[in-house]
């Protein structure tokens, strides 16, 4: 029954940062290495550029870590994300034609 509560061990693991601050592109990105995370998981970059000035584009490699959620909690964060998709689907109807 602790599996239900309780998250795994923490995990250490490398990882690529891409972080672009140009006039075509805003995004910042981080690949783990070997591990894919599940919903409800932590992941916490370690010494991860804070600071990238405008028209840079940096690609640094660093370590993460990583602290799987456990069972209940990654029951809970996936039936939010369900939730929060459906209130994409909020459509309306208007009578008369459209203009």
């Amino acid at each position: 029954m602790s599996d239900w509560f309780e998250p795994q061990r923490p995990r250490r693991v490398g990882c690529t940062v891409d972080i672009e601050n140009t006039a075509e592109r805003l995004h910042a990105h981080v690949s783990l290495d070997g591990y894919d995370p599940e919903p409800g998981d932590e992941v916490i970059v370690h010494d991860a550029p804070v600071d990238v000035p405008f028209g840079a584009h940096i690609v640094v490699r660093r370590e993460a870590t990583v602290i799987p959620a456990s069972r209940l909690g990654w029951l809970f964060s996936k039936a939010a994300g369900y939730l929060e998709l459906t209130e994409l689907y909020e459509v309306g109807f208007q009578e008369g034609r459209p203009s």
